[in-house]
């Protein structure tokens, strides 16, 4: 969509974004972008939904200044996303906002210098091997009566706390995720989650490319999903663009993006039993998304990385076989679906270990942005394919998935009956695809007009966006990527307050985060 923001001084800011949540029933906060304007100064953008109507809206306010530092009122207390969203604006722009409990870089190390994302930022060669030395408190602003910048320690842990880190190398987190857990016990009283182990400044290095050379970043942020998020990238500069496709480019997108859909919930359905120790369901699931891999790779090449889509439509045709084996897998995969129940799934065991475990409502899942199966396991009808329509997802006939039980056992089950729902889309599109353009041919330097946009997609783990700003140039003025993971990885402190350690376990396998994609 094309963004035209409402603008809120920062007097005004606090009271119309509670008229947005309270009375518009602006109740989802998508993201917040954080971003230097040049002469403007730094600021936020915030895109929210309203659930009912999903519609959706934008809203702009710039930073104000007190002496050196920049500050914005938070909006933590409307929107529980807003925590990590704001840490991440904090870590990357230095924007202080004011009534956050914990103002903590998130990503980046504490002894970093420098906000990276700035438009004056110098990169330095000054690195150090020394051990990070973490604050035991986070700060919180706030401004007096006379306009001065306050400040004060929240400490973190009590003095009695028993603290163990989940992490960062741990199998259970499947990636570099440190997650410091405070304990009674066996139960978990605070979760606090260390991100940036792997951040690469994919976001910084895009200011620096062209269009087409920032395609291949994100191929590489979740290798389970890269269909889904190099379509959010490619979607939105050929939105800016103007770029009208042909049904041939819309049909192939939707299958490609439906196979991987499969192989990410093959993988997520294997991993929840490798994760709860029941090793022959991994094995089972792992050898039918073999077949899946094999039937992209004869089209796209690849197999762990796939980089198919091109501005303007595709880097090639389908392989001559491809809608031959594509049918050959429906048909194969139909069965073993069942299978994975039927070893896996409705195990007494599998049972006891999932339900009420990870709990989350319908309205907390909203609150703290909770997308994908997780959140459809509690009610939430989030799908962006269903909301917010793109390819030809609006001209197939597919169900919604969305069950009531709010806990980590229908979130697997949400999974399974999801990929039959992608069996069924790719059913009636294998048969149809059109004659026509594979690519249409774009200018040789691209220069997307001025402007701002924002396009997102249904990953296989909730919705994946990407918030263009250009000026014209052939490189992004601001890139700003939505991860899948990031408000996932925010709610498991509220989803896990009371629980045993081993459904920290439990819960983080079945809300499917995968950390690439969280630190970018």
């Amino acid at each position: 969509m094309k963004l035209n923001s409402k603008v809120f001084d920062f007097d005004q800011f606090a009271s119309e974004m509670a008229k947005l949540k309270n009375e518009k029933h602006f109740d989802y906060l998508v993201t917040i972008v954080g971003e230097d304007f040049g002469e403007e100064g730094l600021g936020c953008v915030y895109i929210l939904e309203n659930t009912e109507s999903h519609e959706r809206t934008s809203v702009k306010t710039l930073a104000k200044k007190v002496g050196d530092e920049s500050v914005v009122n938070s909006v933590v207390g409307l929107w529980k996303a807003a925590d990590l969203l704001e840490r991440e604006v904090f870590d990357f722009l230095g924007i202080k906002f004011l009534g956050h409990p914990d103002m903590r870089r998130l990503f980046l190390r504490s002894d970093f210098k420098g906000y990276p994302l700035r438009k004056d930022f110098k990169q330095t060669d000054d690195y150090t091997l020394d051990d990070d030395v973490e604050p035991d408190f986070g700060m919180e602003y706030w401004l007096n009566d006379e306009g001065k910048l306050c400040c004060k320690q929240n400490r973190l842990f009590a003095d009695d706390d028993y603290v163990v880190n989940i992490g960062p190398q741990h199998p259970s987190t499947h990636g570099v995720l440190r997650l410091q857990t405070v304990l009674d016990g066996e139960k978990v009283k605070r979760i606090y989650p260390h991100l940036g182990y792997i951040h690469r400044g994919i976001e910084k290095m895009c200011e620096n490319m062209t269009y087409p050379q920032s395609l291949a970043l994100t191929d590489r942020l979740n290798y389970l999903s890269a269909m889904m998020h190099r379509h959010a990238l490619v979607g939105v500069i050929e939105e800016g663009l103007g770029v009208e496709l042909s049904d041939r480019i819309k049909y192939i997108r939707t299958i490609m993006d439906e196979l991987q859909r499969l192989d990410s919930h093959l993988l997520f359905c294997g991993c929840c039993a490798q994760d709860l120790g029941a090793l022959t369901a991994f094995l089972y699931c792992m050898r039918d998304r073999e077949h899946v891999l094999n039937v992209m790779e004869e089209t796209t090449g690849g197999r762990l990385i796939q980089n198919y889509y091109r501005i303007g439509g595709l880097q090639d045709d389908i392989d001559p076989n491809f809608v031959k084996n594509v049918k050959d897998l429906v048909k194969y995969l139909r069965p073993m679906i069942q299978e994975y129940m039927d070893v896996f799934g409705d195990n007494v065991i599998t049972h006891n270990r999932f339900e009420g475990v990870g709990p989350m409502s319908l309205t907390d899942c909203v609150n703290y942005a909770v997308t994908g199966p997780a959140g459809r396991a509690a009610g939430w009808k989030n799908d962006v394919r269903k909301n917010h329509p793109y390819a030809m997802y609006d001209k197939v006939e597919w169900k919604q998935i969305t069950l009531t039980g709010a806990d980590s056992m229908d979130r697997y089950l949400v999974h399974i009956q999801e990929m039959y729902q992608s069996l069924d889309i790719i059913e009636q599109l294998i048969d149809n695809i059109p004659e026509g353009e594979f690519y249409i041919k774009q200018k040789p330097i691209i220069k997307v007009p001025e402007g701002q946009w924002y396009f997102s997609v249904e990953g296989a783990s909730g919705e994946f966006g990407v918030y263009l700003d250009s000026k014209g140039d052939k490189s992004p003025y601001r890139l700003k990527m939505r991860p899948m993971g990031l408000t996932l990885t925010g709610a498991l402190d509220k989803m896990l307050r009371g629980q045993k350690i081993a459904d920290l376990v439990t819960t983080g396998a079945a809300i499917d985060f995968v950390i690439p994609d969280i630190d970018r």
